[in-house]
């Protein structure tokens, strides 16, 4: 693995909070170098990756996230010293839409860099992502105010319903990224719940990533939500 840094854009809802959870606590079980975890959601108040803090602490992850109000947004401090650092992992989520990637703008030369992954997450089945017009004009807005390169973008496919999701509903989610996104920009991977993965990976031309689901609520009854 050649990238050190790694982060996770994308719409409210497509996904990447669970993604970059599952990528932060898989880094840190590996333990070959030390993983730092930015929350940088200043965007919503729910369903925000912080709200994992205890599952990445107990894999060995570090999490940074400042408290904040509506009025007054702040962005965890040490995001440019360990993106420079060669020793460490970052893994970032970022808050969705032009005014969440708002806060990666002034990092861009650290995050053109080959060392970091920037990942764009589509969800196909959120109603904002359904059609390629409106992809292709968020992301458009994301790309413009981050600085990021679309050259250098990698593109995740998320096809997923939640808790409830099932084998179909990856396989039909994956099949109308390839047909919306496939002739512009190519889907690197396509995270898949875990308890899935086996199973439909025979049937999908993308790699598989297995995800595990841990942002919960009250009101899931104790179910995880992507």
């Amino acid at each position: 693995m050649k990238e050190t840094n790694f982060v996770f854009l994308g719409e409210a809802g497509s996904g990447k909070s669970e993604i970059a959870l599952n990528l932060a606590i898989t880094l840190a079980r590996r333990g070959e170098k030390p993983v730092h975890f930015f929350d940088l959601d200043m965007t919503k108040p729910l369903f925000r990756s912080r709200d994992a803090a205890e599952p990445l602490t107990r894999a060995g992850v570090t999490v940074h996230f400042e408290e904040q109000f509506m009025d007054a947004p702040t962005t965890a401090g040490g995001v440019s010293r360990l993106l420079r650092d060669e020793g460490s992992f970052v893994v970032m989520d970022v808050g969705g839409d032009h005014i969440g990637a708002r806060s990666v703008g002034g990092y861009a030369p650290l995050l053109n860099r080959p060392e970091t992954a920037v990942c764009y997450v589509v969800n196909p089945y959120r109603p904002w992502s359904m059609d390629l017009e409106h992809i292709d004009r968020v992301l458009g807005e994301v790309l413009g105010v981050s600085h990021v390169q679309l050259e250098t973008l990698h593109m995740i496919g998320n096809p997923n319903l939640g808790a409830e999701t099932t084998a179909g509903d990856v396989l039909e989610g994956t099949r109308r990224l390839e047909e919306l996104i496939g002739p512009y920009k190519s889907i690197e991977r396509v995270c898949v719940p875990a308890e899935l993965a086996e199973g439909v990976k025979p049937r999908l031309d993308l790699p598989v990533w297995p995800i595990h689901l841990y942002l919960t609520y009250p009101w899931q009854d104790g179910q995880a939500m992507g």
